[in-house]
């Protein structure tokens, strides 16, 4: 990767699959960005660039680059595939950037203690997965063909969407008058049956009829 290329990709602004860190300051909180991209459709992790764009590089970005793939080696589960380019602005200062595909061996998850998180992107941001994209993740990785019975309850769904269009989890679990469980595993079925699409969003996914 050359430092044009680097700019043009600075200049997009960030989004959906790019994100800019002046530097690795928080190694932990920058690894989810990348677990996000291999969880989402990919993505570039630019160390150099400011908010704005401004490729205005970083002094000593070997040692960024240290401490970024030191946290991934020891924060990220499984382990996270990557292509790494370093590009020098000039004696002193360097850009890196990490780029990652949509991976296979998703969900990737951040090891913290005993807690497993996962994150995914929405927009320009890196949110925590839901439990129904995780499950979605997790299962999707071997598909094969879903079997499920047409209930009362996915009667209800389907009247319910045929009239908003979209529905959240909580709205269903209380229409259908369903524990929170039953209504998140019908949901999960039924995306994964292609008859749903999910919406990951920051505050509550919602779903929708699959197009």
């Amino acid at each position: 990767m050359t430092l044009q290329e680097v700019k043009l990709l600075a200049a997009k602004g960030e989004g959906l699959r790019i994100e800019f860190k002046k530097k690795a300051t928080y190694p932990e909180k920058i690894v989810r960005e990348l677990i996000a991209f291999a969880n989402t459709s990919g993505g570039d992790l630019l160390i150099g660039v400011d908010d704005d764009g401004t490729v205005s590089g970083q002094r000593f970005i070997e040692e960024e680059i240290f401490v970024m793939e030191n946290a991934i080696k020891e924060l990220i589960f499984p382990p996270l595939a990557y292509e790494l380019f370093s590009i020098k602005l000039n004696e002193k200062k360097g850009v890196a950037v990490f780029k990652i595909s949509c991976s296979p061996n998703r969900p990737h998850y951040l090891k913290e203690k005993d807690r497993k998180q996962a994150f995914i992107r929405v927009a320009d941001r890196s949110v925590q997965a839901s439990r129904e994209v995780w499950e979605i993740l997790r299962r999707g990785k071997n598909p094969r063909d879903m079997v499920f019975t047409y209930g009362r309850k996915e009667e209800i769904l389907m009247k319910a969407l045929g009239e908003s269009e979209k529905i959240t989890l909580r709205e269903f679990a209380k229409l259908a008058n369903l524990p929170k469980f039953l209504a998140s595993k019908t949901l999960v079925r039924l995306v994964l049956a292609n008859v749903l699409q999910i919406h990951p969003q920051e505050s509550e996914d919602f779903f929708t009829l699959k197009s």
